[in-house]
């Protein structure tokens, strides 16, 4: 293991975090907030960023190691750098370090109460946060530093979610810049709508930025319901569901081939789960909540596409719904967006591959000798890439069922413990019960809230790039 590239490269990373801070000291110049809290973030991050990478060169071989604990303690150095703000406007240390991560995993679960308190340039701080995290602090990083090399194919491999790495261009570099721009143009076109439907700039910057990263953080406490408007639920509905699918599939769409969505086979899945699970909805409230249809289908719609991408918004309080409507949204909280979006989960991909698996494995059963590959897209999934899913979904399920057990031995009930351990591994946001939409994690015991932090820090970055560096072998030369 290079230490010495993995310090460089994070002090790097803190020199680019304290340019990025400049944004909210600007916002918060605008609105007459202490400047403070972010003029000694950029100046403490900027001064250690600058320390480490000049007191460690970047000499050396990168290999997959290094790649993967510069991300993992990429992240790690956002989320406590990133908390420094909060701490500063009196915020407790470890529930400004649990928003932080929130933030920059786009999770959405908070335990700021009284949001509206806060100042705008704060709030503003925190969508920020996810927007970076949405495509990726490292992504950016990536994109924008000159002569990474193989060294940026490794943080792309380390940061990249789902099981299959998706380049547009040769260069690792070219993809990254790429990704960002399409990010970047469908952020900007939902921003100019929502201003458009009647919110004023910061309202639709801020809510821009929590849709496109599908995080779901909202400077106000009832978020998107307090609008109770249907023309902007509709447009971040919308933005939600773009957010959920892969990027480098709509660049392809703009760019190369205009059919490149439809004929996808996980973007058909993603849009097919979607359909059906708003259906199932759309009726159990009709039939158990005593809505008119039009009512039922605009809240079905809405709750299904912001837990499905794992944004986490919410346009009514659904943790009052009958059980045979929460069953939907518990249900989809397991699945996530398309790989290569910025939703969280397990990914649709891997669900549509563990299908064609199982189906292939009760074929085998009828015809042992046969011989059937798996394919997707007509191409055929390697063994080891199926290996790889089946061991990622074991894993996934295992750290729930950890962390949803010591939740409970904390004292917090069943359904609470459920939910937050998946709505936080899963970077969905809100839950049940004690975590709801209209809650939030502030009555979470405190080394809950560590565990949940470690669960969104292990979920964003998709199990494998934090647990492989638990293993002995990682660590060895």
């Amino acid at each position: 293991m290079n230490y010495a590239i993995i310090l460089n490269v994070l002090g790097k990373l803190l020199q680019f975090l304290a340019l990025l801070m400049a944004i909210p000291l600007l916002v918060a110049v605008y609105y007459g907030d202490p400047l403070l809290p972010f003029a000694v973030t950029l100046v403490v991050a900027g001064f250690l960023g600058i320390m480490l990478s000049r007191h460690y060169g970047a000499g050396g071989d990168w290999k997959a190691r290094e790649g993967f604990a510069i991300v993992a303690f990429g992240w790690l150095t956002a989320a406590v750098f990133g908390s420094i703000p909060f701490i500063l406007v009196g915020i407790d240390p470890l529930n400004a370090l649990f928003e932080s991560m929130s933030g920059f995993t786009t999770t959405g679960a908070t335990v700021l109460q009284d949001i509206e308190t806060h100042s705008k340039s704060i709030l503003f701080w925190r969508s920020m946060t996810q927007w970076l995290g949405g495509m990726g602090i490292i992504m950016i990083f990536i994109a924008i530093l000159p002569k990474l090399g193989v060294a940026g194919r490794q943080l792309f491999r380390a940061e990249t979610p789902g099981p299959t790495e998706d380049k547009i261009k040769p260069r690792i570099r070219g993809t990254a810049k790429i990704l960002w721009t399409v990010y970047i143009a469908i952020s900007v076109l939902e921003m100019v709508l929502l201003k458009l439907a009647g919110m004023s700039y910061y309202d639709a910057v801020t809510h821009t930025f929590t849709t496109m990263s599908t995080g779901g953080f909202s400077p106000y406490g009832a978020g998107v319901a307090g609008f109770d408007n249907p023309l902007i639920e509709g447009i971040i509905v919308v933005f939600m569901f773009i957010a959920g699918a892969n990027f480098a599939l709509h660049y392809r769409t703009l760019y190369t081939d205009h059919q490149s969505l439809i004929k996808d086979n996980e973007f058909r899945f993603y849009a097919a789960i979607i359909l059906i699970a708003t259906i199932v909805l759309t009726f159990s409230l009709w039939k158990d909540m005593g809505q008119s249809i039009g009512t039922a289908f605009r809240y079905a719609i809405f709750q299904v596409v912001s837990i499905t991408t794992t944004t986490g918004y919410a346009s009514t309080d659904f943790d009052l719904w009958a059980d045979s409507s929460r069953i939907v949204l518990l249900a989809v909280m397991f699945i996530g967006g398309c790989a290569g979006s910025t939703a969280g989960g397990i990914k649709v991909v891997r669900l549509l591959l563990l299908f064609k698996y199982a189906q292939n494995a009760l074929f085998r059963s009828i015809h042992p000798k046969a011989v059937k590959t798996i394919k997707l897209n007509n191409k055929a999934v390697p063994e080891d890439v199926m290996q790889a899913i089946v061991s990622f979904v074991v894993i996934y399920i295992m750290i729930f069922a950890v962390s949803t057990a010591l939740l409970s031995l904390m004292g917090m009930e069943l359904i609470s413990s459920i939910t937050a351990s998946i709505a936080t591994l899963g970077n969905i946001g809100p839950g049940f019960n004690l975590v709801g939409p209209m809650s939030n994690f502030a009555m979470v015991p405190a080394l809950g809230k560590i565990l949940l932090i470690a669960n969104m820090w292990i979920g964003r970055l998709e199990v494998f790039t934090v647990i492989v560096m638990l293993t002995p072998e990682f660590w060895r030369k």
